[in-house]
């Protein structure tokens, strides 16, 4: 495993939910939640989404190491589905020029 230098910051790793067909929110971690969107419909990945297709990515928040970004994912599969769907509210409420 290679350390982050001066020249090289470390990688952020991003904590993400996505919205299944059936209205239901996937939450997981990568270093590219874009990426692994992708993947997620494609059918690649989760056996989450084998019943129930990913149809949107709702969500992205960014941690600077996995290890930090694993510690959130564990909280947030913890939250109740009110809460979930409160932060991807909170998320969508934000506009460009905010972010």
């Amino acid at each position: 495993m290679t350390q982050a230098t001066a020249d090289s910051p470390a990688k952020s790793w991003y904590l993400y939910l996505v919205r299944a067909a059936n209205g239901s929110l996937y939450c997981g971690i990568s270093d590219d939640p874009q990426r692994r969107f992708i993947a997620h419909q494609k059918g690649q990945g989760a056996r989450y989404f084998s019943t129930s297709p990913a149809v949107a990515l709702v969500y992205i928040e960014a941690w600077p190491s996995k290890a930090e970004a694993l510690r959130q994912e564990r909280l947030v599969k913890k939250l109740r589905k009110g809460a979930k769907e409160a932060l991807v509210a909170s998320y969508n409420s934000i506009s460009p020029c905010d972010a």
